[in-house]
């Protein structure tokens, strides 16, 4: 009952606000500028510290032009998000505007799954209007994680499904996808621009002048099992609350990587990221682990194994 009340309230809070023009919610969106990073500097340690690491050739004046930046459109991504409650096609059509959509459907007439990569970059939350401009597939689907927050979780999902898509949760990915390649092509978006979970991945690039990127590469894994084709979705900002989103394949060039495809949609991401450095999500702690931090816990779990076997042989 508890979460049911939760869920009527945040309701209560974001329906009425979606109504607004944009404009007042993007002066909604300047109030919560000031507060977030004029008041309580959110997360702006985490911040500061990867742009300056990102971009060491950038002036301290530059550097700060970007933080500002990026904390805008933070503020933006809240309230066009709160806005897909109540928004209709039209509007939306108006302001993303989408390039290369017929790759999709030349992919769809193969019959396979196609994996759509993408970045937290610019507003992600409205990508799935992209499907707008494709005919093929007809089935549309996005992986997430689930929120810890249930009410909250769920009024994500209504905002998530506003375009029809089918919402996937990351645990249950690997049996989704498998089912429905069994049922001809779909298109799956894949935000994997985030740090994995610690001791899940071991494979590493370097991405943003840090050698030691730690990347995902369980999306590829999958795709090899059930013969997926790859896009990358190239976004960028034309002006507030308008975007352009670019279906681009990707192309691999370095055939001596162990996941060819994830490291070639991380260079594609990077030389998005670079062309407009404040729209990506700079909050996020994207270097949490290092390489050695992966390297201790493997020499942990191998001191581990050795003396589980030395003990096993004393016992004999």
């Amino acid at each position: 009952m508890a979460k049911k009340i939760k869920y009527i309230l945040y309701l209560c809070l974001f329906v009425p606000m979606a109504w607004l023009p944009f404009r007042i919610l993007y002066g909604i969106s300047d109030l919560l500028y000031f507060i977030i990073y004029h008041c309580l500097h959110y997360r702006l340690e985490v911040v500061r510290n990867h742009l300056s690491s990102s971009f060491p050739e950038y002036t301290p004046d530059e550097l700060h032009a970007v933080e500002k930046g990026f904390y805008r459109q933070l503020c933006d991504n809240i309230v066009e998000t709160v806005k897909l409650l109540h928004v209709s096609n039209r509007a939306i059509d108006r302001r993303v505007e989408v390039r290369g959509a017929g790759i999709v459907e030349q992919l769809a007439a193969t019959g396979k799954p196609i994996f759509l990569y993408l970045g937290h970059y610019c507003n992600w939350e409205w990508v799935p209007a992209i499907t707008h401009h494709f005919n093929e597939p007809k089935i549309c689907a996005q992986i997430y994680k689930p929120l810890r927050d249930k009410p909250f979780d769920r009024l994500m999902l209504r905002v998530r499904s506003r375009f029809n898509a089918l919402n996937i949760p990351q645990n249950q990915a690997l049996r989704t996808l498998f089912s429905l390649s069994r049922q001809g092509s779909f298109i799956v978006g894949i935000l994997d621009d985030h740090s994995p979970n610690h001791g899940r991945s071991h494979h590493y690039m370097e991405f943003l002048n840090h050698p030691g990127t730690i990347i995902n590469v369980g999306a590829e894994e999958i795709g090899r099992r059930i013969g997926a084709k790859y896009l990358y979705l190239d976004v960028e900002k034309l002006s507030r609350g308008h975007y352009r989103m670019t279906f681009k394949p990707i192309v691999i060039t370095d055939h001596f990587d162990d996941y060819p495809v994830s490291h070639q949609y991380m260079r594609m991401l990077e030389e998005t990221i670079r062309r407009q450095p404040p729209y990506w999500l700079w909050s996020h702690k994207r270097w949490r682990y290092t390489m050695a931090d992966l390297q201790k816990e493997e020499d942990t779990k191998q001191a581990s194994e050795t003396e589980s076997v030395v003990n096993d042989e004393k016992g004999k």
